[in-house]
């Protein structure tokens, strides 16, 4: 197992626990990996947990991680192909099995940490392999999946997403899967999904729901935000809103550490400081050589457009993430800058994993 190095380091003096809320297992320099290769779709089988991966996840503090598995786009059959890639992360789990272990509950996500080994949450960021039956739902509950967001930026059967126009809510399916994701204490993830579709979930849910990484309406307006009626809603049924590390935190595209600082402190003092934590959307491996991934940006962007899945804020010259707050000391340096605006440790701790963790307990183990 790799050794982690969190003593070594001053702003982990506390040992934090660190649970990214939506993140990536990959390193993204390898040939076969989505950033690389360019592709739409990432799926189990495009990702690289190498040695490199590993000792980096472990160096950067990560304690679990919420990753993307099965459908959010393409032409393949999003129910088979969802059941495809559970099997093959379960493979990369049983493959690395002394540096990382599933969970299920948020009981596991503890037991990681005593273990020294990362806790791997399976997570969608679309729920349409449901198709339209609800009792998909308990299959995905029995193979691992923890964490269901309802749409993608597009609408689905369920609701409609973030760039939706038309803005229409829930649909009655929508409703009914709520309703048994709460059954099977599963988390309702309402990122990505439309103003509407958030409110209404967040009401009718008898659990309570997260936004599991997003920035702050109020601060940048891009669809992809959240407004303050959203956290605040969320927040006040006992929820979960992570902030995430991208560009849409900055109206320009080219958003800074400081842009995530600025959205986890409006976030805290809109929802408390026991509600929001961080969901980067990234993988703690860098990439390497920014000049090539460049070059291949323009590309992906406009297949994400002609798609249709593609969010206000994308662009030829945007990165999908921030700049200086990415790699291995990404979480080390979101530490230093808290500090710096004056977060006492106790609340940097809940803001980093504990708050995840307690949300996790509230519905997971409900």
């Amino acid at each position: 197992m790799t050794a982690n190095p969190l003593a070594d380091n001053d702003h982990f003096e506390r040992d934090y626990m660190i649970v990214n809320a939506l993140g990536v297992l990959d390193n993204p320099n390898a040939p076969r990996s989505s950033a690389t290769a360019g592709q739409l779709v990432q799926t189990g089988e495009d990702i690289t947990i190498d040695a490199r991966t590993l000792a980096e996840a472990h160096a950067s503090g990560l304690t679990a991680v919420n990753i993307t598995l099965g459908y959010v786009m393409g032409d393949m059959d999003p129910y088979e192909h969802t059941l495809h890639d559970i099997a093959v992360w379960d493979t990369i789990l049983r493959d690395n099995a002394a540096d990382l272990v599933k969970v299920r509950t948020a009981a596991d996500l503890h037991q990681a940490r005593r273990d020294g080994r990362i806790g791997v949450i399976y997570g969608f960021q679309n729920a349409v392999a449901l198709g339209d039956d609800v009792t998909r739902v308990d299959t995905f509950d029995r193979l691992g999946v923890r964490v269901i967001q309802l749409t993608y930026n597009q609408a689905n059967a369920l609701g409609d997403g973030s760039m939706e126009p038309r803005n229409r809510g829930l649909t009655p399916f929508g409703r009914e899967v709520i309703q048994r994701l709460n059954d099977r204490h599963l988390m309702v993830d309402l990122s990505h999904s439309g103003e509407r579709t958030c409110l209404e979930a967040a009401r009718i849910s008898r659990q309570p729901v997260s936004i599991n990484h997003t920035g702050c309406r109020a601060l940048t307006d891009l669809p992809r935000n959240k407004t303050d009626e959203e956290l605040r809603l969320v927040a006040s049924r006992g929820g979960f809103v992570g902030i995430y590390f991208m560009p849409f935190l900055d109206s320009s595209g080219h958003a800074r550490a400081a842009d995530v600082v600025e959205h986890i402190d409006h976030a805290v003092n809109l929802c408390g400081e026991d509600h929001v934590g961080i969901g980067t959307d990234g993988p703690v491996t860098a990439i390497d050589d920014l000049d090539a991934y460049r070059a291949d940006l323009a590309e992906q962007v406009a297949r994400r457009r002609e798609a249709g899945v593609s969010a206000t804020g994308e662009g030829d010259d945007v990165y999908p993430f921030v700049v200086d707050l990415r790699g291995v000391d990404q979480f080390h340096e979101l530490i230093r800058l808290l500090e710096q605006r004056g977060y006492r440790s106790e609340r940097i701790e809940k803001i980093l994993g504990k708050n995840f963790a307690d949300y996790a307990e509230r519905v997971w183990s409900s």
